[in-house]
Protein backbone atom coordinates (compact mmCIF):
# COMPACT_ATOMS: atom_id res chain seq x y z
CA UNK A 1 0.00 0.00 0.00
CA UNK A 2 1.46 3.70 -1.27
CA UNK A 3 2.05 5.86 1.61
CA UNK A 4 0.24 9.17 0.58
CA UNK A 5 2.03 12.55 2.38
CA UNK A 6 -0.62 15.64 3.28
CA UNK A 7 0.10 18.84 5.40
CA UNK A 8 -2.84 18.59 7.68
CA UNK A 9 -5.36 15.51 7.66
CA UNK A 10 -9.00 15.46 8.99
CA UNK A 11 -10.33 12.52 10.71
CA UNK A 12 -14.21 12.91 9.84
CA UNK A 13 -15.98 14.66 7.34
CA UNK A 14 -19.18 15.93 9.35
CA UNK A 15 -19.57 20.01 9.68
CA UNK A 16 -16.57 20.32 12.29
CA UNK A 17 -14.08 18.93 9.80
CA UNK A 18 -15.94 20.09 6.78
CA UNK A 19 -15.85 23.74 7.71
CA UNK A 20 -12.37 23.63 9.38
CA UNK A 21 -11.08 21.73 5.84
CA UNK A 22 -12.28 24.82 3.79
CA UNK A 23 -11.19 27.92 5.65
CA UNK A 24 -8.01 26.90 5.97
CA UNK A 25 -7.64 26.17 2.16
CA UNK A 26 -9.60 29.59 2.08
CA UNK A 27 -6.79 31.30 4.16
CA UNK A 28 -3.74 29.54 2.75
CA UNK A 29 -3.85 28.12 -0.40
CA UNK A 30 -0.44 26.19 -0.50
CA UNK A 31 -1.69 24.09 2.25
CA UNK A 32 -2.47 20.46 1.08
CA UNK A 33 -5.63 19.10 3.13
CA UNK A 34 -7.03 15.57 3.10
CA UNK A 35 -9.88 14.74 4.65
CA UNK A 36 -11.12 11.37 5.62
CA UNK A 37 -14.89 9.97 6.08
CA UNK A 38 -15.52 6.91 7.09
CA UNK A 39 -18.68 6.82 5.46
CA UNK A 40 -19.87 6.65 1.91
CA UNK A 41 -21.15 10.20 2.28
CA UNK A 42 -19.80 13.57 4.28
CA UNK A 43 -21.86 15.82 5.94
CA UNK A 44 -24.30 13.39 6.47
CA UNK A 45 -25.84 15.05 9.72
CA UNK A 46 -26.20 17.86 8.69
CA UNK A 47 -28.12 16.31 5.79
CA UNK A 48 -30.85 14.93 8.24
CA UNK A 49 -30.92 17.75 10.61
CA UNK A 50 -34.16 19.84 11.02
CA UNK A 51 -35.70 17.44 9.33
CA UNK A 52 -33.73 17.65 6.23
CA UNK A 53 -33.98 21.76 6.29
CA UNK A 54 -30.88 21.45 7.97
CA UNK A 55 -30.88 24.42 11.71
CA UNK A 56 -27.80 26.11 10.87
CA UNK A 57 -27.38 28.14 13.77
CA UNK A 58 -29.75 29.93 16.21
CA UNK A 59 -30.10 33.47 16.31
CA UNK A 60 -28.78 34.30 19.73
CA UNK A 61 -25.67 37.32 19.45
CA UNK A 62 -24.54 37.84 22.43
CA UNK A 63 -21.66 35.69 23.11
CA UNK A 64 -22.19 35.62 26.88
CA UNK A 65 -26.26 34.37 26.14
CA UNK A 66 -25.02 31.69 23.48
CA UNK A 67 -22.61 29.53 25.82
CA UNK A 68 -25.25 29.69 28.20
CA UNK A 69 -26.99 26.93 25.96
CA UNK A 70 -23.81 24.73 26.39
CA UNK A 71 -24.52 21.94 29.45
CA UNK A 72 -21.02 20.61 28.48
CA UNK A 73 -18.72 23.55 27.55
CA UNK A 74 -20.22 26.69 28.30
CA UNK A 75 -17.16 28.09 30.38
CA UNK A 76 -14.91 26.73 27.14
CA UNK A 77 -16.65 28.64 24.59
CA UNK A 78 -16.96 31.99 25.98
CA UNK A 79 -13.99 32.98 24.76
CA UNK A 80 -14.18 31.15 21.07
CA UNK A 81 -17.37 32.76 20.75
CA UNK A 82 -15.78 36.45 20.82
CA UNK A 83 -13.75 35.49 17.88
CA UNK A 84 -16.85 33.23 15.73
CA UNK A 85 -20.46 33.14 16.10
CA UNK A 86 -23.49 33.31 14.92
CA UNK A 87 -23.15 36.77 12.99
CA UNK A 88 -20.21 35.49 12.05
CA UNK A 89 -21.33 32.12 10.34
CA UNK A 90 -24.52 34.27 8.86
CA UNK A 91 -22.24 36.41 6.50
CA UNK A 92 -19.98 33.59 5.72
CA UNK A 93 -22.75 31.78 4.37
CA UNK A 94 -23.93 34.86 2.63
CA UNK A 95 -20.81 35.83 1.47
CA UNK A 96 -21.60 32.47 -0.79
CA UNK A 97 -24.66 33.16 -1.48
CA UNK A 98 -26.93 31.20 0.80
CA UNK A 99 -29.70 33.31 2.50
CA UNK A 100 -30.99 32.49 5.55
CA UNK A 101 -34.04 33.05 7.92
CA UNK A 102 -35.01 33.04 11.19
CA UNK A 103 -37.95 31.40 12.70
CA UNK A 104 -39.93 32.77 15.72
CA UNK A 105 -38.17 30.73 18.32
CA UNK A 106 -34.85 31.88 16.69
CA UNK A 107 -33.75 28.83 15.25
CA UNK A 108 -31.71 29.48 11.94
CA UNK A 109 -32.34 27.93 8.19
CA UNK A 110 -31.23 28.55 4.47
CA UNK A 111 -34.36 30.33 2.90
CA UNK A 112 -34.37 27.09 0.80
CA UNK A 113 -36.00 24.96 3.21
CA UNK A 114 -33.20 22.22 2.00
CA UNK A 115 -29.97 21.16 4.05
CA UNK A 116 -29.18 20.26 0.55
CA UNK A 117 -28.16 23.86 -0.27
CA UNK A 118 -25.58 24.02 2.92
CA UNK A 119 -23.81 20.58 1.66
CA UNK A 120 -23.66 22.07 -2.04
CA UNK A 121 -22.26 25.44 -0.53
CA UNK A 122 -19.34 23.27 1.23
CA UNK A 123 -18.56 20.58 -1.35
CA UNK A 124 -18.17 23.65 -3.62
CA UNK A 125 -15.91 25.50 -1.77
CA UNK A 126 -13.78 22.06 -1.12
CA UNK A 127 -13.59 21.89 -4.83
CA UNK A 128 -12.41 25.21 -5.63
CA UNK A 129 -10.19 25.52 -2.86
CA UNK A 130 -8.40 21.94 -4.05
CA UNK A 131 -9.52 20.39 -0.53
CA UNK A 132 -9.20 16.41 -1.19
CA UNK A 133 -11.94 14.38 0.33
CA UNK A 134 -11.60 10.63 0.53
CA UNK A 135 -14.68 8.52 1.93
CA UNK A 136 -15.02 4.68 3.25
CA UNK A 137 -11.69 5.83 4.78
CA UNK A 138 -12.14 5.13 8.28
CA UNK A 139 -8.84 5.33 10.22
CA UNK A 140 -8.03 2.21 12.73
CA UNK A 141 -4.74 3.22 14.03
CA UNK A 142 -3.47 6.67 14.90
CA UNK A 143 0.19 6.25 15.59
CA UNK A 144 2.94 9.81 16.83
CA UNK A 145 6.24 9.58 15.08
CA UNK A 146 8.58 11.29 16.84
CA UNK A 147 11.27 14.00 15.86
CA UNK A 148 10.18 13.80 12.12
CA UNK A 149 8.09 16.68 9.84
CA UNK A 150 5.09 14.23 9.06
CA UNK A 151 4.34 14.04 13.31
CA UNK A 152 1.27 11.35 12.52
CA UNK A 153 0.31 8.31 10.74
CA UNK A 154 -2.87 6.99 10.10
CA UNK A 155 -3.85 3.26 8.95
CA UNK A 156 -6.94 1.72 7.82
CA UNK A 157 -8.35 -0.85 5.69
CA UNK A 158 -6.88 0.42 2.06
CA UNK A 159 -5.42 3.57 3.92
CA UNK A 160 -2.39 5.21 4.80
CA UNK A 161 -1.73 8.47 5.36
CA UNK A 162 1.44 10.36 7.23
CA UNK A 163 0.28 13.76 8.05
CA UNK A 164 2.25 17.09 9.40
CA UNK A 165 -0.56 18.17 11.62
CA UNK A 166 -3.74 16.36 12.77
CA UNK A 167 -7.52 17.44 13.32
CA UNK A 168 -9.65 14.98 14.97
CA UNK A 169 -13.84 16.00 14.15
CA UNK A 170 -15.20 12.48 14.08
CA UNK A 171 -18.07 13.54 16.22
CA UNK A 172 -19.98 11.09 18.77
CA UNK A 173 -17.76 7.53 18.00
CA UNK A 174 -16.66 5.64 20.43
CA UNK A 175 -14.18 3.89 17.80
CA UNK A 176 -12.33 7.01 17.59
CA UNK A 177 -12.74 7.96 21.87
CA UNK A 178 -10.47 4.71 22.06
CA UNK A 179 -8.37 5.31 19.79
CA UNK A 180 -7.91 8.95 21.20
CA UNK A 181 -7.24 7.42 24.53
CA UNK A 182 -4.35 5.69 22.97
CA UNK A 183 -2.55 8.67 22.88
CA UNK A 184 -2.43 9.24 26.55
CA UNK A 185 -6.36 11.91 26.18
CA UNK A 186 -9.02 11.23 28.88
CA UNK A 187 -12.19 10.61 27.05
CA UNK A 188 -15.26 11.47 29.50
CA UNK A 189 -17.76 8.56 29.24
CA UNK A 190 -20.61 9.46 26.76
CA UNK A 191 -24.28 9.37 27.41
CA UNK A 192 -27.14 10.67 26.08
CA UNK A 193 -28.56 13.91 25.41
CA UNK A 194 -31.70 15.65 23.57
CA UNK A 195 -34.18 12.71 24.06
CA UNK A 196 -38.02 12.89 25.24
CA UNK A 197 -39.31 11.26 28.76
CA UNK A 198 -41.24 8.16 28.34
CA UNK A 199 -44.41 8.37 30.32
CA UNK A 200 -47.57 5.95 30.34
CA UNK A 201 -49.84 7.62 32.32
CA UNK A 202 -53.98 7.54 31.93
CA UNK A 203 -54.28 11.52 32.13
CA UNK A 204 -52.14 11.62 28.87
CA UNK A 205 -53.11 8.67 26.87
CA UNK A 206 -55.75 10.93 24.99
CA UNK A 207 -54.31 13.98 24.57
CA UNK A 208 -50.77 13.77 21.91
CA UNK A 209 -50.38 16.59 19.93
CA UNK A 210 -51.48 19.12 22.66
CA UNK A 211 -48.62 21.77 23.26
CA UNK A 212 -48.86 23.77 26.50
CA UNK A 213 -46.45 26.78 28.15
CA UNK A 214 -45.54 24.47 31.29
CA UNK A 215 -42.71 24.08 33.99
CA UNK A 216 -41.17 21.14 35.19
CA UNK A 217 -38.70 20.03 37.82
CA UNK A 218 -37.06 16.46 38.73
CA UNK A 219 -37.55 14.60 41.82
CA UNK A 220 -37.16 10.95 43.04
CA UNK A 221 -39.03 9.41 45.73
CA UNK A 222 -36.50 6.94 47.29
CA UNK A 223 -32.91 7.41 47.93
CA UNK A 224 -30.98 6.91 44.42
CA UNK A 225 -27.68 8.22 44.87
CA UNK A 226 -28.00 11.45 44.15
CA UNK A 227 -27.77 14.49 45.87
CA UNK A 228 -31.12 16.33 46.69
CA UNK A 229 -29.20 19.85 45.43
CA UNK A 230 -28.23 18.10 42.17
CA UNK A 231 -32.29 17.23 41.49
CA UNK A 232 -33.02 20.73 42.88
CA UNK A 233 -30.95 22.13 40.08
CA UNK A 234 -32.84 20.15 37.18
CA UNK A 235 -35.86 22.81 36.35
CA UNK A 236 -37.20 23.90 32.76
CA UNK A 237 -39.81 26.10 31.56
CA UNK A 238 -41.09 26.56 28.18
CA UNK A 239 -43.53 24.66 25.41
CA UNK A 240 -44.02 20.57 26.71
CA UNK A 241 -46.13 18.64 23.77
CA UNK A 242 -47.51 16.02 24.85
CA UNK A 243 -46.70 13.02 22.74
CA UNK A 244 -48.12 9.27 22.40
CA UNK A 245 -44.87 7.77 24.15
CA UNK A 246 -44.38 10.48 26.59
CA UNK A 247 -43.63 14.15 27.09
CA UNK A 248 -41.00 16.21 24.64
CA UNK A 249 -41.25 20.31 23.65
CA UNK A 250 -37.90 21.98 24.19
CA UNK A 251 -39.07 22.17 27.98
CA UNK A 252 -37.96 18.51 27.90
CA UNK A 253 -35.22 18.22 25.26
CA UNK A 254 -33.37 21.99 27.18
CA UNK A 255 -34.03 19.61 30.53
CA UNK A 256 -32.52 16.34 29.30
CA UNK A 257 -29.24 18.14 27.82
CA UNK A 258 -28.80 19.50 31.41
CA UNK A 259 -29.29 16.60 33.33
CA UNK A 260 -27.76 14.02 30.50
CA UNK A 261 -25.48 12.76 33.32
CA UNK A 262 -27.55 12.46 36.46
CA UNK A 263 -30.58 11.05 34.45
CA UNK A 264 -28.07 8.44 33.02
CA UNK A 265 -27.05 7.63 36.60
CA UNK A 266 -30.85 6.89 36.73
CA UNK A 267 -31.14 5.21 34.61
CA UNK A 268 -33.71 7.34 33.52
CA UNK A 269 -36.38 6.28 35.75
CA UNK A 270 -37.59 9.25 38.01
CA UNK A 271 -40.57 11.47 38.83
CA UNK A 272 -41.27 14.69 37.36
CA UNK A 273 -43.09 17.32 38.53
CA UNK A 274 -45.23 19.55 36.36
CA UNK A 275 -47.18 23.21 36.59
CA UNK A 276 -49.57 23.10 33.68
CA UNK A 277 -50.56 26.54 34.60
CA UNK A 278 -47.02 28.41 35.19
CA UNK A 279 -48.75 31.63 36.12
CA UNK A 280 -50.28 30.42 39.03
CA UNK A 281 -48.64 28.24 41.91
CA UNK A 282 -51.16 25.72 44.49
CA UNK A 283 -52.04 28.21 46.71
CA UNK A 284 -53.11 31.32 43.90
CA UNK A 285 -54.88 28.70 41.82
CA UNK A 286 -57.28 27.77 44.66
CA UNK A 287 -57.44 31.23 45.43
CA UNK A 288 -58.79 32.01 41.49
CA UNK A 289 -61.03 28.66 41.43
CA UNK A 290 -62.67 31.30 44.31
CA UNK A 291 -63.11 34.07 42.38
CA UNK A 292 -64.53 31.89 39.92
CA UNK A 293 -66.63 30.44 42.37
CA UNK A 294 -68.37 34.24 43.15
CA UNK A 295 -68.21 35.30 39.69
CA UNK A 296 -69.68 32.63 37.83
CA UNK A 297 -71.55 29.84 40.00
CA UNK A 298 -73.87 28.65 37.56
CA UNK A 299 -71.17 27.64 35.01
CA UNK A 300 -70.13 24.27 34.30
CA UNK A 301 -66.58 23.03 34.66
CA UNK A 302 -67.00 20.33 32.37
CA UNK A 303 -67.41 22.37 29.10
CA UNK A 304 -65.86 26.04 30.20
CA UNK A 305 -61.70 25.25 30.26
CA UNK A 306 -60.03 28.36 32.79
CA UNK A 307 -57.18 29.78 31.54
CA UNK A 308 -57.32 28.75 27.88
CA UNK A 309 -56.46 25.15 28.69
CA UNK A 310 -57.40 23.04 25.74
CA UNK A 311 -60.75 21.31 26.30
CA UNK A 312 -59.44 17.54 25.92
CA UNK A 313 -56.57 18.48 28.12
CA UNK A 314 -58.79 20.03 31.24
CA UNK A 315 -61.35 17.23 30.69
CA UNK A 316 -58.97 14.73 31.25
CA UNK A 317 -57.49 16.20 34.47
CA UNK A 318 -61.19 16.71 35.98
CA UNK A 319 -62.05 13.06 35.21
CA UNK A 320 -58.65 12.16 36.88
CA UNK A 321 -59.95 14.09 40.33
CA UNK A 322 -63.19 12.56 39.63
CA UNK A 323 -64.93 16.01 39.14
CA UNK A 324 -68.28 14.81 36.56
CA UNK A 325 -69.68 16.51 33.88
CA UNK A 326 -72.77 18.15 36.08
CA UNK A 327 -70.61 20.32 38.48
CA UNK A 328 -70.70 23.89 38.48
CA UNK A 329 -68.75 26.02 40.35
CA UNK A 330 -70.93 26.88 43.22
CA UNK A 331 -71.02 23.18 44.01
CA UNK A 332 -67.32 22.96 44.17
CA UNK A 333 -65.76 21.60 47.32
CA UNK A 334 -62.84 22.85 48.86
CA UNK A 335 -61.05 19.61 48.73
CA UNK A 336 -62.05 19.10 45.17
CA UNK A 337 -60.03 22.60 44.39
CA UNK A 338 -57.34 21.53 46.47
CA UNK A 339 -57.26 17.89 44.28
CA UNK A 340 -57.85 19.94 41.26
CA UNK A 341 -55.14 22.95 41.92
CA UNK A 342 -52.66 20.31 43.28
CA UNK A 343 -53.50 18.15 39.70
CA UNK A 344 -52.55 21.81 37.64
CA UNK A 345 -49.32 23.16 39.33
CA UNK A 346 -47.85 20.40 40.66
CA UNK A 347 -48.56 17.27 38.98
CA UNK A 348 -46.57 13.89 39.05
CA UNK A 349 -45.50 11.79 36.51
CA UNK A 350 -43.11 8.32 36.07
CA UNK A 351 -40.70 8.95 33.90
CA UNK A 352 -40.37 5.41 32.67
CA UNK A 353 -36.89 5.47 29.95
CA UNK A 354 -36.45 8.05 26.97
CA UNK A 355 -36.69 8.16 23.28
CA UNK A 356 -33.92 9.68 20.92
CA UNK A 357 -35.57 13.13 19.45
CA UNK A 358 -36.00 13.12 15.83
CA UNK A 359 -33.06 12.80 14.32
CA UNK A 360 -30.99 14.38 16.71
CA UNK A 361 -27.95 12.39 17.66
CA UNK A 362 -26.55 14.28 20.66
CA UNK A 363 -23.88 12.79 23.33
CA UNK A 364 -23.14 13.90 26.51
CA UNK A 365 -19.26 13.11 26.46
CA UNK A 366 -16.06 13.27 24.49
CA UNK A 367 -12.57 14.44 25.12
CA UNK A 368 -11.82 16.10 28.71
CA UNK A 369 -11.85 19.56 27.84
CA UNK A 370 -9.02 20.11 30.54
CA UNK A 371 -6.81 18.80 27.69
CA UNK A 372 -7.39 21.48 25.16
CA UNK A 373 -5.92 24.96 24.92
CA UNK A 374 -9.56 26.83 23.73
CA UNK A 375 -7.51 29.01 21.80
CA UNK A 376 -6.64 27.05 18.83
CA UNK A 377 -8.44 23.93 19.73
CA UNK A 378 -4.89 22.13 20.22
CA UNK A 379 -4.28 19.43 22.53
CA UNK A 380 -2.70 20.61 25.50
CA UNK A 381 -1.00 16.83 25.48
CA UNK A 382 0.72 16.94 21.95
CA UNK A 383 1.38 19.39 19.41
CA UNK A 384 0.05 19.55 16.30
CA UNK A 385 -3.11 17.67 17.18
CA UNK A 386 -6.40 19.37 17.12
CA UNK A 387 -9.98 18.42 18.17
CA UNK A 388 -13.34 19.93 17.36
CA UNK A 389 -17.03 19.46 17.31
CA UNK A 390 -18.98 16.72 19.09
CA UNK A 391 -15.52 14.59 19.79
CA UNK A 392 -15.17 17.06 22.51
CA UNK A 393 -17.35 16.98 25.83
CA UNK A 394 -19.20 19.94 24.43
CA UNK A 395 -23.02 19.39 23.65
CA UNK A 396 -25.91 21.75 23.44
CA UNK A 397 -29.56 22.01 23.76
CA UNK A 398 -31.78 21.70 20.60
CA UNK A 399 -32.04 24.91 18.14
CA UNK A 400 -28.73 24.68 16.19
CA UNK A 401 -26.76 25.46 18.99
CA UNK A 402 -24.68 22.20 18.12
CA UNK A 403 -23.97 23.21 14.95
CA UNK A 404 -22.70 26.27 16.11
CA UNK A 405 -20.32 24.96 18.25
CA UNK A 406 -19.18 23.17 15.29
CA UNK A 407 -18.32 26.24 13.35
CA UNK A 408 -16.95 27.89 16.15
CA UNK A 409 -14.20 25.00 16.91
CA UNK A 410 -13.43 24.23 12.71
CA UNK A 411 -13.22 27.91 11.91
CA UNK A 412 -10.50 29.02 15.02
CA UNK A 413 -8.01 25.77 14.03
CA UNK A 414 -8.65 26.70 10.81
CA UNK A 415 -6.88 30.04 11.53
CA UNK A 416 -4.90 28.70 13.95
CA UNK A 417 -3.46 26.48 11.47
CA UNK A 418 -3.24 29.19 8.61
CA UNK A 419 -0.85 31.23 10.40
CA UNK A 420 1.16 28.70 11.57
CA UNK A 421 1.81 26.58 8.27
Amino acid sequence: MEMRYTDVAIIGGGAAGFFAGINLAASNSAVKILILEKGKQVLSKVKISGGGRCNVTHAEFDPKTLAQNYPRGHKELLGPFHQFMTGDMFAWLEERGVELKIEEDGRVFPISDASQTIIDCFQQEADQLGVEVKTNAGVDVITKVEDQDYTWELKGKGLNVQAKQLIVASGSSPKMWRLIQTLGHKVVKPVPSLFTFNVKDERLINLPGISLQAEVEVFTTKDRGISKQKLKSLHSSGPLLITHWGLSGPCILKLSAWGARIFSELNHQFQLRVNWLPQHNVESLKSHFEDLKSIQPKQFLYTNPIEGLPKRFWQSLLDSVSIGQDLNWSNMSKPQMQSLALELCAGEFHVNGKSTFKDEFVTAGGVDLKEIDFKTFQSKLHANLFFVGEVLNIDAVTGGFNFQGAWTSGFICARHLSETL
